[in-house]
């Protein structure tokens, strides 16, 4: 798949005994990974087609070389829109977000360098968020003129709103130790032990029952939106859809017969 000489994105299938584990890789990394529309448009197409297989267990995003996970939205592309097409330009983007947040299994972010505005929007978008220790993290979008805007409001969640408003109305930049203490990235390594601390998330997601894992972030995703009460409720109900196969018989019964230490 490509979208030119440059940019493109890459998907390997690495067959596991559990399952299939993808890794989708956007290349564009003599420009730190910048996204345009082709390459946004590409990303999303791989990622909904990935949605499809029955076989997936889970996805590791990132980005080509070692200076950017995704530097940013293609600033020679936004400079040249008007209010319409500003509007068709960010829906890409919010669509190359969404696809991440509805593929049925784990989504892991392998952030190994800048993840800046429309990459740390990507990183937000995704389940798990591991980071080399050079990674460097920021919006800095008010700075040439726009807000941040669509996934930047799923930061909250994640680091607060009195660290979302210093992240983005001052625009300034931070290093993975502090997106760590902030609760932006869940794993910070030297960027040699990246690719086994990634490893380690996957190898733990394997070994959980896949039905569960779908159901459970389908259910995180609904408590993001849904107020406690209507929480409750949907889990009751993942619990009971939970027993529509013999998962968690099968998966207990091997838990309770596992040999005793």
């Amino acid at each position: 798949m490509t979208t030119g000489p440059q940019a493109r994105v890459h998907v390997d299938l690495q067959q596991r005994e559990a399952g299939v584990v993808a890794r989708l890789t956007i290349d564009n990394s003599t420009r730190l990974n910048i996204l345009g529309r082709a390459l946004m448009a590409e990303f999303t197409a791989a990622v909904s087609t990935l949605a499809a297989r029955e076989d997936l267990r889970a996805l590791v995003l990132t980005g080509a070389g070692d200076r950017a996970f995704i530097g940013g939205a293609n600033i020679h592309e936004m400079a040249m829109l008007d209010a319409a097409g500003a509007r068709e330009f960010i829906g890409g983007l919010h669509r190359m977000c969404a696809a991440l947040r509805d593929l049925p299994v784990p989504v892991i972010a392998r952030i190994n360098g800048y993840a800046l505005g429309a990459g740390l929007e990507v990183a937000a978008a995704c389940d798990l968020r591991v980071a080399a220790a050079n990674a460097v993290f920021g919006m800095p979008e008010v700075k040439v003129g726009i807000p941040s805007v669509i996934e930047a409001a799923l930061l909250p969640g994640l680091i607060g709103w009195g660290r979302t408003r210093e992240l983005l109305l001052l625009g300034e930049n931070i290093d993975a130790g502090t997106a760590a203490r902030w609760g932006l990235v869940d794993k910070v390594v030297p960027a040699d032990g990246l690719d086994a601390a990634v490893e380690a998330c996957v190898g733990a997601l394997l070994k959980a029952g896949p039905r569960a894992l779908r159901l459970q972030k389908q259910l995180i995703r609904k408590w993001e939106e849904l107020p406690v009460s209507g929480a409750i409720a949907a889990g009751i109900d993942a619990f009971a859809d939970a027993y529509a196969t013999d998962e968690p018989s099968r998966l207990m019964r091997a838990f309770i017969g596992r040999p005793r230490r």
